[in-house]
């Protein structure tokens, strides 16, 4: 199969044949239709997140069920499906309670060390040398994923669109659910990259009014009123923007979706007081945004991370937001580039020139 390879920080991303992985009990290997470009596997590519090479990247995927391994139950060869990149273990401390965004061996095993919980890689060169995996490595023909993160899609849903569940969506419902959001109230989003556009989305699709993008680029702004947002504003806009929509007070919840310092405070200026700014971008490492603490407190302010969601909650009913209608899975695509144009999709990303959210697309991936 093909792979786009990391081979070092800062290198380009190569296509690769390696071998076709194998999946072990408990796993699923499917065959990959679509994989997300996400500002997460850029901070690996710039060496912002330390992670291992070389190694395959891609942790926001849809695709085809290929085969099932030992002990894998209700998922079938030829199942359209849709893998978030939290990929819960089910055993450890945090899955049992049900915290699965938390789970211990998906941050010591995968995140830290790019393999799965046997401890050992599932991607290889021909020679036998490891590539270590990001999540699942979806930017490859094949991907083997955990069964407890592999969800049947609906039909009448696309298949290769539905790739951006995976994270950009996953992680803008985990942060409406981490805000506990109601509705009626107001709502600001800081950054109209794919997670804030699909903040967007579902704030409109909870009850939440007003709901104001904030963006520095007038076409991003454009495409998050296009998805649901009442007002838009740029950064220096906003504050005043946000108090003449809300009475003067401020925003009941501001999302911060960059992971930034300057939109990080930007999101907590833009709070009432006792309003709620959950943060959901990833910075590189060290990176720190400095807060008033006599604000924070007399004024009540709550900052609530928020990472991913919980898949086995939160991905049945995300795949039931899209099925009714009420959150739009393709309208956040904006392009399409083949396996080979990885390395190009990703150097877009990091000049500021996808609008939206792109794919790359693997072909042959439809059942």
């Amino acid at each position: 199969m093909r792979a786009a390879v990391l081979n070092r920080v800062g290198g380009p991303l190569e296509v690769e044949e390696v071998p076709i992985p194998t999946p072990k009990a408990g796993e699923v290997l499917v065959r990959v239709a679509a994989c997300g470009v996400c500002h997460t596997d850029l901070h690996v590519i710039k060496g912002e997140v330390a992670f291992p090479t070389p190694c395959v990247l891609g942790h926001e995927v849809s695709g085809v069920v290929a085969e099932v391994g030992p002990g894998v139950a209700g998922l079938t060869p030829g199942q359209r499906v849709v893998a978030s990149f939290i990929m819960p273990c089910g055993g450890c401390y945090y899955c049992v309670r049900g915290e699965e965004d938390l789970c211990e061996a998906f941050f010591a095993y995968n995140r830290l060390k790019g393999v799965l919980y046997d401890g050992t890689t599932r991607l290889f060169r021909h020679d036998g040398s490891p590539l270590w995996m990001y999540s699942m490595g979806g930017l490859a023909e094949y991907a083997v994923v955990p069964a407890t993160d592999v969800f049947p899609l609906p039909e009448g849903l696309p298949l290769e669109e539905a790739a951006i569940l995976g994270c950009a969506l996953f992680t803008a419902l985990g942060a409406v659910r981490t805000a506990g959001l109601e509705g009626g109230e107001a709502v600001a989003v800081v950054a109209a990259g794919g997670v804030g556009l699909g903040i967007v989305q579902l704030a409109r699709a909870f009850g939440a009014y007003p709901v104001v993008a904030v963006d520095v680029r007038p076409e991003k702004l454009a495409k998050a009123k296009a998805l649901g947002a009442s007002h838009a504003f740029t950064p220096e806009e906003a504050p005043k923007g946000v108090r003449d929509l809300t009475g003067g007070r401020g925003a009941d919840v501001a999302f911060e979706a960059l992971g930034r310092p300057e939109t990080f405070r930007l999101a907590l200026d833009l709070l009432r007081d006792g309003g709620r700014m959950v943060p959901v971008g990833i910075a590189p490492q060290g990176v720190e945004a400095g807060v008033e603490i006599t604000r924070l407190v007399r004024r009540k302010l709550r900052i609530l991370g928020s990472y991913g969601a919980r898949p086995r909650r939160d991905m049945p009913l995300l795949l039931k937001l899209a099925q009714a209608g009420a959150i739009r899975v393709g309208a956040e695509v904006t392009e399409r580039h083949p396996l080979e144009e990885a390395d190009l999709a990703y150097r877009r990303l990091g000049r500021g020139e996808v609008v939206g959210r792109a794919l790359v697309t693997m072909g042959g991936g439809h059942a």
